[in-house]
């Protein structure tokens, strides 16, 4: 656990050290290049640029969205943190999950502290994330989730 949060602050120091490092160009009057100024450029189909609309993930199957999307919080052995600076809930063994509907609406819509991440996503890669996570973990979870499905909680 330890590791894991070290890894997760220094990724953390290292975007700082980025953004100090432009402050500090400007400051001292050096000439600061376009690429220090500007927001990094998205390619259509990568959720990098989340801040982006319209940005989405390209990820092909729901173990590479988990990884890439939830895990950070959840960690990637979905047991999730109780102690620390927030409460990111296990999703390992989690009887939530039983009713498919339910992590599909959290992920569509966000929940707590948990950003809508699914309006990042199509309706297919909800669904493929979320049958993942109820078919891993401890979770065994049949039913499996279809993109008309999805499509249904989100309302389009």
């Amino acid at each position: 656990m330890k590791l894991k949060t070290l890894s997760l602050a220094a990724s953390a120091i290292l975007a700082a050290g980025a953004v100090t490092n432009a402050a500090s160009a400007q400051l001292s009057g050096e000439p600061v290049s376009a690429a220090q100024m500007s927001p990094p450029t998205v390619k259509p189909g990568d959720a990098d640029g989340a801040f982006v609309t319209g940005a989405k993930f390209s990820e092909p199957d729901g173990e590479k969205m988990f990884r890439r999307v939830c895990a950070g919080c959840h960690m990637p052995d979905a047991k999730g943190v109780s102690t620390g600076a927030g409460f990111y809930p296990a999703l390992a063994g989690n009887k939530k999950l039983s009713a498919a509907g339910y992590p599909v609406y959290v992920v569509l819509n966000g929940m707590h502290g948990m950003p809508a991440v699914g309006g990042m996503m199509t309706d297919q890669q909800v669904a493929d994330v979320v049958n993942y996570v109820r078919t891993h973990f401890g979770n065994r979870y049949k039913d499996a989730v279809k993109p008309a499905d999805v499509r249904a909680v989100r309302g389009s």
